[in-house]
């Protein structure tokens, strides 16, 4: 049988473990108990800026010519003569002599017509005197006379008429013969820039051959295309609105103000477009920066001008409505009056007012009231020991 000794110690040892036990239990300070924090939603916010703007229409085209000739000849011979500025990309000057056709038969037949005209008219004066002198001897007879009207053959009536009528042909055959002359020219008709030159030296011409195509420089257009629903945004379709016309040249960029000056009238049956014509005026006058013909261009075409409108980035605009941050940093909800949706923006002229804060972060569950904090850009104490510790 176990010894009293051997009972006892284990059930004293217990004991004293569980005395030492409460008494440092009792030596241990309870949790200090800290208040209840409520953390807000932290949200980012700019002020929304109302202010008048106006709502451009976008486009594009290629730069043409408003007018564009082909030279042709309208009589016939040699080509005896080309200017050196009759070649592609030339510049010549209104009434400049491009080219000449042999004149020698047109001047020949001149000197032969100003010759039937002299015999004409030669005719025509000894015409007129025989019938003066017949009309005399009348007058002086008529007493002594059984007829009492003399006969228009009497009085020269019918040769004076066919005098008159040669001498008016040799008229018209001279002013022919100076018009072939002068067709021996090939001019320009105005201000332009050589397209194409299609003869050359020596060349024979008969009415009809093509010399080359001008296009005159006094006048560029362009034409825009324009969707119907945009046509909206523009103050009587666009008619008399100025356009600023954008491109590159020589790497640089570079723009030119034009007008629109008509509507083409019609939707284009392919693109389903309708195309404004804006023209500028002397496109090649700056010799830097020329609005070369065949140019492709970004167009802006000015538009209407609301008072009071503001911008706001479109994928904020929930249902017509934005979340706004109040005051007092509670959420608010605003019903816009939406004009328009362009380029990632959402336009509005109404419903709210200059300086209201757009809340510009995402909320997971946003609604009416609910509180939030403004994130001014002060980093927290986490944030900046995370950083100390990065570093």
């Amino acid at each position: 049988m176990a010894s009293k000794k051997q009972i006892f110690l284990p059930i004293a040892v217990l004991i004293g473990g569980i005395g030492v036990a409460g008494a440092f239990s009792a030596m241990k300070q309870p949790p200090e108990e800290k208040p209840e924090q409520v953390i807000h939603p932290l949200v980012e916010a700019h002020p929304i800026v109302v202010a008048p703007m106006q709502l451009n229409v976008d486009s594009y085209g290629l730069v043409k010519p408003k007018y564009t000739t082909e030279l042709v000849a309208q009589v016939s011979g040699q080509v005896i003569s080309v200017s050196d500025a009759f070649v592609k990309g030339g510049f010549v000057k209104k009434g400049e002599v491009l080219a000449r056709i042999d004149p020698n038969d047109y001047e020949a037949a001149l000197i032969e017509s100003e010759a039937n005209l002299a015999r004409a008219s030669s005719a025509l004066e000894i015409e007129q005197a025989q019938a003066h002198v017949a009309k005399k001897e009348w007058q002086r007879i008529k007493d002594n006379a059984n007829a009492t009207i003399p006969s228009e053959l009497y009085l020269r009536k019918p040769q004076l008429a066919e005098k008159l009528a040669s001498f008016r042909a040799a008229q018209a055959s001279v002013k022919r013969a100076k018009r072939n002359l002068e067709r021996t020219y090939i001019k320009a008709p105005y201000d332009a820039i050589i397209a194409s030159r299609d003869l050359s030296l020596g060349s024979v011409v008969n009415p009809g051959s093509k010399f080359g195509e001008l296009n005159a420089t006094s006048v560029a257009e362009v034409r825009l295309p324009v969707a119907d629903n945009e046509l909206q945004y523009l103050v009587d379709g666009g008619i008399n609105a100025n356009v600023t016309l954008k491109a590159q040249v020589e790497g640089k960029p570079a723009q030119w103000q034009g007008k629109i000056v008509r509507s083409e009238g019609v939707i284009d049956q392919r693109s389903r477009m309708t195309y404004l014509v804006a023209q500028v005026q002397n496109p090649y006058s700056d010799q830097r920066t020329p609005l070369r013909f065949g140019a492709y261009l970004n167009a802006t075409i000015n538009g209407k001008v609301i008072a009071n409108a503001a911008a706001i980035p479109q994928h904020l605009v929930k249902d017509g409505r934005i979340a706004v941050l109040n005051n007092d940093e509670t959420l608010s909800f605003k019903a816009l009056n939406v004009v328009r949706e362009y380029n990632g923006k959402t336009i509005i002229d109404n419903g709210i007012s200059d300086g209201t804060q757009l809340i510009t972060s995402a909320l997971e569950y946003p609604t009416e009231g609910m509180q939030l904090k403004l994130n001014d850009g002060t980093p927290s104490v986490a944030d900046t020991q995370l950083a100390l510790k990065e570093e």
